[in-house]
């Protein structure tokens, strides 16, 4: 038994007399292993399977299982504790099974009566090579902290590694699983990219076990915003890496629930800002049950993070000013597909979809299929739209790439094929198999609605948090005063110690601040962020140089209409309040943060809007008292806070760490623990109220605060 290597995204390869043995397995391990055919049967969980900072699995064993099972005819083994194997098991059996109880009656428009209307749990049934989860995987427990599988034995050591040993070999395994990102970008674009009027962006075009392409998902821009459709593993990061700001993106359709659909859409929650997942009550259900049971945050936590939007089947939805309609489609799990139309284009989308007729024909013969469910089948997709997405792959849960190119040339012509590996993709074609990258983005032609620049410029007023909850007067207002103005890379805005004549809010680009102190702070700020507010309203020369990093649109406001433009209302005193709050040199403890410092600065200055200043004077405080409920949570400014139970100190926080158990004061529980302020140590206090609004619309920032001290 030799040493393990390190996969490169993530988790631990063993091989020995048993074969293969596997710790912990991140989204697209698979991809590793496959490729060298090193794909385990036997998986190890790690002690914590859910990396918090990513906001993924470490035991995404779905594609392992489906291949071992379907390609070696071979069950998965998985050894972990008795309480990780009921996680697991609520996991996988939504995306192996299946939800239990399927209710579509009150997801179509009329009902049963809804034509095309389908027996979903006879569907699903027709697709399963398997009766039971028991059928695919086996569960091995840990007893006194020992696993025998053969002639190997793995000990679960008291530091929470692993120690597998085989006959005389042994090696110790660490207990806890990283995760590496892997992905391409394709090119990084030169300047900040602008989202188009309409147009499509393949974050991937291919499969789950293709280990030379990203998995499938896309992007559907519609009036300059953007709409994930089921965004592969690591979207956010590869929108970054390629110069585009993940705050163009405020949508998610989810159309189901496996993984390489879904785990993306988890991340994209995590993210910076609140955003909106379309999917129908089915489909939304099974993805709670899987992300309650992977993260432990209780169901009615977790869907205070985004705001869902319930699909009914055959009613027309508005997503940024398209109209979509949605369908199930013909899979294994409860799955959706959709067509939208926007101005005189129409687009259609099958999701994951068997679109085989004689299957169709064989379905219905044996009552799977009710006769308007099978010609619904038989017609769809509406091969008349203008621009036609299609997934293809191996039956029988995907649709043949050679049906789809048996079909008339004029048809072809429209089809852009995903979910395929590009080897698989025939040559002799009109097919076209979508392109990665954001530089291959599909923009159609379109004719541009009548009001397209006020859309605009209202779209950019909702996206500032502090003008949000304005009334209606206002934005008419916002539309007569903002002025539009541009600065080329490496321009200076304004320059350090000037008066403030004017409100900046940056439609596109990033702006670099320099100067701000005398440690030689460095501020970033991009699209939908502000500045210039502070000298306005404090009537103090500006505190730093402004220069465009990129090329910036700026929409300005002169200061007087601004100052005119946030009357009668709690603006200019929250304003007032970032301002004073920022002198005490709080952008530099969060930036400098373990737990804080990867926030934007969206989030930060968020947060900066409800902190309060509190000095511990000289003599210890208690901030926190042991088994009494709490008002308020901390940050460190500068000093420390002991954290004790039952008396006995268990840790020490310091300068910006999280004060305070985020759970329990979002939840009005007693604390666990003592938290006690040393003399003279300074902290930011957050009020309950003020902190639970925060949290619901950062959960990213939830998450980092939850496991700062626990």
């Amino acid at each position: 038994m030799g040493n393990y290597e390190e996969l490169p995204r993530g988790g631990y390869l063993l091989h020995t007399s048993e074969g293969y043995f596997q710790v912990g397995s991140p989204p697209e391990t698979i991809k590793d292993t496959m490729t060298e055919q090193k794909t385990p049967l036997v998986f190890i969980l790690p002690n914590k399977f859910f990396h918090n900072e990513k906001g993924i699995s470490t035991a995404e064993l779905e594609f392992p299982i489906y291949y071992n099972f379907f390609f070696r005819q071979k069950k998965t083994f998985i050894i972990c504790t008795k309480e990780q194997r009921e996680q697991l098991i609520i996991v996988l059996k939504e995306s192996l099974i299946g939800p239990d109880e399927i209710n579509l009656a009150d997801e179509y428009m009329n009902g049963e009566n809804t034509p095309g209307f389908p027996k979903m749990k006879e569907e699903m049934a027709f697709f399963k090579g398997y009766s039971s989860l028991e059928d695919v995987v086996e569960f091995l427990i840990f007893q006194d902290n020992i696993v025998k599988f053969g002639k190997v034995v793995i000990k679960k050591l008291e530091t929470g590694d692993f120690l597998v040993i085989d006959g005389d070999d042994s090696t110790n395994i660490p207990g806890e699983v990283g995760f590496n990102i892997k992905y391409g970008i394709s090119q990084r674009l030169s300047k900040p990219y602008e989202a188009p009027l309409l147009g499509v962006t393949c974050l991937g075009p291919s499969h789950g076990f293709d280990p030379n392409n990203n998995t499938s998902g896309f992007i559907i821009w519609i009036n300059h915003q953007g709409i994930m459709v089921d965004p592969p593993v690591n979207s956010t990061e590869w929108l970054r890496e390629s110069n585009v700001n993940p705050k163009l993106i405020n949508n998610v359709i989810l159309t189901h629930c496996h993984a390489d659909h879904d785990a993306g859409t988890f991340q994209k929650i995590m993210e910076e800002n609140k955003i909106t997942i379309y999917a129908t009550p089915t489909v939304m259900e099974s993805f709670l049950r899987k992300y309650c049971s992977l993260t432990k945050i209780p169901k009615e936590e977790l869907i205070e993070f985004f705001k869902f939007s319930r699909i009914t089947i055959g009613k027309p939805t508005i997503i940024n000013g398209a109209e979509f309609v949605f369908h199930y489609s013909l899979h294994s799990i409860p799955s959706v597909g959709f067509e939208f139309f926007f101005m005189d284009q129409s687009f259609v989308y099958t999701s994951d979809h068997l679109n085989d007729k004689e299957t169709h024909d064989k379905m219905y013969q044996k009552g799977i299929l009710s006769e308007s469910r099978w010609k619904f089948l038989k017609e769809f997709p509406s091969w008349d739209r203008n621009i036609i997405y299609h997934e293809a792959g191996v039956p029988p849960l995907h649709t043949k790439v050679s049906y789809l190119a048996s079909l008339p040339e004029e048809i072809q012509k429209k089809i852009v094929v995903y979910h395929i590996a590009e080897k698989d993709m025939p040559k002799d074609t009109h097919l076209t198999l979508a392109k990665f990258g954001i530089e291959n983005t599909v923009v159609p032609k379109i004719t541009p609605p009548t009001y397209e620049g006020a859309y605009r410029l209202l779209d950019i007023l909702t996206k500032i948090d502090i003008f949000q909850d304005l009334p209606i007067e206002r934005a008419k207002e916002f539309l007569l005063i903002a002025k539009e103005k541009f600065y080329k890379q490496d321009e200076l805005i304004f320059q350090k110690g000037t008066l403030g004549e004017e409100f900046f809010i940056i439609a596109s680009g990033v702006v670099k601040f320099e100067g701000l102190n005398n440690k030689g702070l460095v501020k970033r700020y991009g699209t939908y962020e502000y500045f210039g507010e502070v000298a306005l309203i404090s009537d103090k020369p500006r505190a730093a140089d402004v220069y465009a990093e990129t090329d910036v649109v700026a929409l300005t406001i002169e200061k007087t209409k601004f100052l005119q433009f946030i009357r009668n209302t709690k603006l200019r005193d929250n304003l007032v309040q970032l301002n004073r709050i920022r002198d005490t040199n709080s952008w530099q403890t969060i930036t400098e943060s373990k737990s804080l410092r990867g926030l934007t600065s969206h989030q930060i200055t968020q947060l900066e809007l409800i902190m309060g200043f509190k000095m511990i004077r000289n003599k210890e405080e208690v901030l926190i008292k042991e088994g009494k409920h709490f008002e308020h949570a901390y940050i460190v400014s500068d000093g420390v806070v002991e954290v004790k139970k039952d008396d006995k100190l268990v840790k020490t926080l310091t300068n910006g760490d999280f004060v305070g158990e985020i759970y329990r004061l979002t939840k009005h529980l007693a604390s666990n623990y003592t938290f006690i302020g040393i003399p003279k140590t300074e902290l930011y206090q957050l009020t309950q109220r003020d902190l639970i609004e925060y949290v619901q619309n950062n959960p990213g920032v939830y998450m980092r605060m939850n496991t700062v001290f626990s």
